[in-house]
């Protein structure tokens, strides 16, 4: 059996692990059941587990990082989103976050399972160490930005919850939704603003220039201006509540617009609407 037929049978796990995983933590907010919501927990990392496998073996095969086109962006991009759930999920025991992560991650995901996997060589302008580091800090800062979305969901419908003793004892009071917002919204914007300079340098030393106003570098400049005014009302200004969160989720809608609509819809060197392009992942 060749590595290509192993990584796409270890993908399609991961990704029954994550349908599986959602399917729990969904029951597990309805049924208001703790035992289904620590086997979404379980299955997600047995699904993560697996996952990495699935990048191991496609690294192995490729002879590189999987983040050069559109399915292994999209397929580390579901991967950073697991990650980055997995370590809120421990470090602030919220495991109710579940249920509004794991949609996502299993639409990003989906995204990736439609996406051509057959293995291609890179382009020159690819060859370059920037790749691993320019598009691995983006995949992590996307991972962060989702899971802030994710609060976000879930602060604007919290008082919309029975207040029982299973809801007082999963989701945490407003303030705290709000701060865990917050933090995995600094971690996106510190590692987006390294995407932004780290894509520039590689460009200048790929293209000749620094910035050429290409879609996908507009887009991301968009999105880091408005995570930049989130940041910049909260510390000067106090901004709190669900003015804040809106912003988070009006965030992250354009980091998928960024990656998905942008590739897709417009020309670009970073699109993905050209076969002539179908190699260049960067951004």
């Amino acid at each position: 059996m060749d590595l290509l037929k192993i990584e796409t049978m270890l993908f399609y796990g991961a990704l029954i692990g994550y349908l599986l995983s959602m399917v729990l933590f969904i029951l597990f907010f309805v049924n208001k059941n703790d035992k289904q919501g620590k086997y979404g927990r379980n299955i997600l990392l047995i699904g993560f587990v697996i996952h990495t496998l699935a990048l191991v073996v496609r690294t192995i095969n490729t002879g590189r990082l999987p983040l050069s086109n559109q399915y292994e962006f999209a397929t580390t991009f579901a991967w950073a989103i697991a990650l980055c759930f997995l370590i809120f999920e421990k470090k602030f025991d919220f495991r109710a976050l579940g249920t509004f992560v794991t949609p996502i991650l299993f639409l990003i995901i989906g995204y990736a399972a439609m996406r051509d996997k057959s293995v291609r060589p890179l382009m020159p302008a690819l060859q370059s160490k920037w790749l691993a580091i320019h598009v691995g800090l983006a995949i992590i800062s996307y991972g962060a930005f989702a899971v802030a979305a994710g609060v976000s969901g879930m602060y604007l419908l919290r008082d919309k919850f029975n207040q029982d003793t299973f809801f007082k004892r999963n989701i945490p009071e407003t303030d705290k939704l709000d701060d865990l917002s917050y933090r995995a919204i600094a971690l996106g914007f510190l590692l987006l603003s390294l995407v932004i300079i780290t894509g520039a340098i590689w460009a200048e030393a790929a293209w000749g220039r620094y910035w050429a106003w290409d879609p996908k570098e507009t887009w991301a400049l968009i999105t880091w201006i408005i995570y930049s005014i989130y940041l910049h009302l909260r510390i000067s200004k106090g901004w709190r509540g669900e003015r804040a969160a809106w912003f988070s989720i009006i965030g992250f809608i354009c980091v998928i617009f960024t990656y998905v609509g942008v590739n897709t819809l417009l020309p670009s060197l970073h699109s993905y609407a050209y076969i002539l392009y179908e190699a260049i992942g960067i951004f």
